[in-house]
């Protein structure tokens, strides 16, 4: 019963890594959806979020404004440490039901927490592999500029708000290089999903 942690800053390829280890037959638990699921409306954490940042961050369904919300947060450490009080012990939660939830349907399982955040917010959790998608930060921008069609100064100026690449690194048991092509991290992919399936 493996626990995976999978993380990679914006643009590394972490989704595409998360999507092949499905394939194989991995469970993988989606912090980002569990972040939009416990910031829904009516949950205590947008009321939170509301309370602490204003209800204009609500647009008029009461849904959250995310655009707005990052505006607010971005580039202002104090703000993000707020939001970060109000949203990480929800998404812990609902994240830690969801494994217990998945090794007592199959006590096999494979479960991939697909985590950006890995760095800023679960360092020292006990996972029994840390993953890293990691592409250089050029790669990273300009798959941004080509993809999300950002401007090369906001590409930068994301990728510098997240944890840096040696922060990351750092905790990796295994490192998935992206900045080739995805057959190439297919074939990383493979050796990790073996790797994985000969310790259990």
């Amino acid at each position: 019963m493996p626990l995976l942690a999978l993380t990679g800053g914006i643009a590394s390829g972490k989704s595409t890594i998360a999507a092949l280890l499905a394939q194989r037959g991995a469970i993988v638990v989606d912090a980002d959806a569990i972040v939009r699921q416990v910031q829904a409306p009516g949950t205590p954490v947008l009321d939170g979020i509301a309370g602490e940042f204003g209800a204009d961050v609500l647009r008029s369904d009461g849904s959250l404004d995310r655009a707005r919300l990052a505006a607010r947060v971005f580039g202002h450490p104090e703000r993000l440490a707020a939001l970060n009080a109000l949203v990480h012990p929800a998404v812990r939660e609902e994240s830690e039901s969801r494994f217990r939830a998945a090794f007592a349907a199959d006590p096999d399982a494979v479960v991939v927490y697909d985590v950006p955040l890995l760095a800023e917010a679960r360092a020292g959790d006990a996972w029994d592999l840390v993953v890293v998608a990691h592409a250089p930060a050029q790669v990273r921008a300009r798959r941004l500029i080509e993809t999300r069609g950002m401007t090369e100064d906001d590409a930068r100026a994301r990728i510098a708000s997240q944890a840096g690449d040696d922060e990351r690194l750092a905790l990796a048991d295994v490192v998935i290089d992206t900045a080739d092509d995805l057959d190439a991290t297919r074939r990383q992919v493979d050796d990790l999903w073996e790797r994985v399936l000969h310790a259990r």
